[in-house]
């Protein structure tokens, strides 16, 4: 990974919170050289349970820059194929390219609390990130020169100064309130079982969602395997299901020994959970911002949530730090509302339209959602009309503020899964390459500054020197892409600019562009047009 910038201002950033969104953040900050406070309301335990367990190939690459995706990677169980079945038949498979060597699968499972122990290890041994817990968030005052946040804690009421507040504190977020943001939305009355067994079972690792099983009639199933002979598996339930009484009673045993068979197996961890599909009002106010759980609720089929939590902590860490060192204006702020809300609206879409298909709530719901699988089962065109989950990906910020358009976005695919062209605004795309003589991957060459990529060594010495005190690193392309697949990617012109945010995204798309453009463009993407 690259180095760390230069330090900053002394003033922390606080964050409440001290789950994995919060702890993705201080640790970007801390990248940057920006120091962070963490107030976590609960006491320091083992986390338990698997809760998220699938993180796809575009959140590894956030993790690898905070440190934990290698070793995420090699502990993680690998899938590329999701089949979705109807009373024991296939109805469809979707397959993901399979990773090259040294490239980033498109999936792994591995348990979030295994994550945060690893997430954990580094802030431990991070000097710039200060972890308190029991320290719970009660109160917030905010002015134009920062933040002062008071908490709870053990030897009694404490503040905590900082430049900016992070609200990561997930569900019932005390950051949402004090700021004043609703959280409409909706909630399920259906329950949804969730274990986590340990056993050598037969199955391959994939993720199969099992539409009305004979051992589930009328409900879903959705099993995953994870790291250590252990099958995450999700029951879909009447409301009021009651686990202690299955326990007792040994219908929870009955309910696994349908999946399981007479193998031996161990229960690792097990929950009941209502799902919610919700969003706030806003994710900002002044210096407070919201991320993770606290911004957003979404239903689980499709892993969208976690997932999404990552990606809001590296959106708003490297405009804090750039704004930080007045690289970038309260126009790069308020960016984070409009492309994270956004992001998360388009999600909620996307989990409300499943769920509406996997609990629906009407008898003419239910009699569509009965047509449609039993025509699924001979007539594969019917097969689009099943919705087992979307799967988790990145957003695209054409529409940002920070975005210099190229070109009407009209025909830009915005159907879940589609291949998204390399536009601005786009996650920009990976590909291997070799700098300073070393072999790596483009995207390793993002986090703390924005990249600049130039078709040929022309190109990159016309924009060098234009940035005008922003960090951007200017590589030209016949350089450093020795296989070509790079530029096939981006779909690189003879004297194309391509200017790539430190999150990965592109900030523009520039034909052969003069340095006055180049710095326009730069310009824009630090909030200053």
């Amino acid at each position: 990974m690259s180095s760390r910038a230069d330090p900053g201002p002394a003033d922390p950033v606080v964050v409440a919170g001290g789950g994995p969104v919060g702890l993705v953040a201080a640790l970007l900050l801390a990248r940057f050289g920006v120091p962070s406070v963490v107030l976590e309301a609960a006491g320091r335990r083992e986390p338990a349970g698997s809760k998220a367990i699938c993180f796809q190939r575009d959140v590894l690459d956030v993790l690898d820059r905070v440190g934990c995706a290698e070793t995420m990677i090699a502990r993680g169980v690998t899938w590329t194929t999701g089949r979705t079945y109807y009373r024991g038949t296939e109805l469809f498979a979707v397959t993901f390219p399979a990773a090259g060597s040294g490239d980033v699968p498109p999936w792994i499972n591995i348990s979030q609390a295994e994550v945060e122990r690893y997430l954990r290890d580094l802030v431990d041994a991070d000097p710039l990130v200060d972890v308190r817990y029991g320290h719970r968030v009660t109160g917030l005052d905010q002015d134009a020169g920062g933040v002062r946040v008071r908490a709870d804690a053990p030897d009694g009421e404490v503040t905590v100064a900082g430049s900016h507040l992070v609200g990561a504190d997930g569900p019932h977020s005390a950051v949402r309130r004090l700021i004043g943001a609703g959280f409409p939305g909706r909630s399920f009355d259906d329950r949804f079982l969730i274990c986590d067994v340990r056993a050598d079972l037969p199955f391959p690792n994939e993720r199969r969602f099992h539409f009305d099983p004979e051992w589930n009639p009328g409900r879903q199933v959705l099993v995953h395997q994870c790291p250590d002979r252990t099958w995450r598996i999700d029951w879909q339930l009447p409301a009021g299901h009651d686990l202690e009484a299955d326990r007792a009673s040994g219908a929870l045993d009955a309910r696994i020994r349908k999946i399981t068979g007479d193998v031996p197996y161990e229960i690792v961890w097990a929950s009941v959970y209502r799902f919610h599909q919700r969003c706030a009002g806003t994710f900002r106010r002044g210096r407070a911002f919201l991320a993770g759980d606290a911004a957003h609720l979404y239903a689980p089929f499709g892993a969208r949530g976690l997932n999404s939590g990552v990606q809001d902590a590296e959106n708003l860490a490297w405009k804090i730090a750039f704004v930080r060192r007045g690289h970038g204006s309260a126009g790069l702020l308020a960016s984070y509302d409009a492309e994270r809300r956004a992001a998360a609206l388009e999600n909620l879409a996307v989990t409300t339209r499943t769920m509406e298909f996997l609990v629906p709530h009407t008898p003419a719901g239910r009699a569509r959602r009965l047509a449609a699988l039993e025509a699924a089962l001979t007539d594969p065109g019917a097969r689009a009309r099943i919705d087992s989950g979307k799967l988790a990906e990145p957003y695209w910020y054409l529409d940002s503020p920070l975005t210099t358009p190229s070109g009407a976005a009209g025909g830009f695919p915005r159907a879940p899964g589609a291949a998204r062209p390399p536009v601005p605004g786009v996650l920009c795309p990976d590909g291997p390459c070799v700098v300073d003589g070393r072999a790596t991957r483009l995207r390793r060459l993002f986090g703390t500054e924005f990249v600049a990529l130039a078709a040929d060594e022309a190109g990159r010495a016309r924009i060098q020197g234009s940035a005008g005190g922003v960090p951007v690193a200017v590589h030209a392309l016949d350089a450093i892409d020795t296989t070509g697949a790079v530029r096939t990617a981006l779909e690189a012109g003879p004297g194309t600019v391509h200017l790539v945010r430190p999150d990965g995204h592109l900030a523009a798309v520039l034909p052969d562009p003069d340095p006055g453009a180049f710095t326009a463009a730069l310009r824009r993407a630090c909030g200053r047009p």
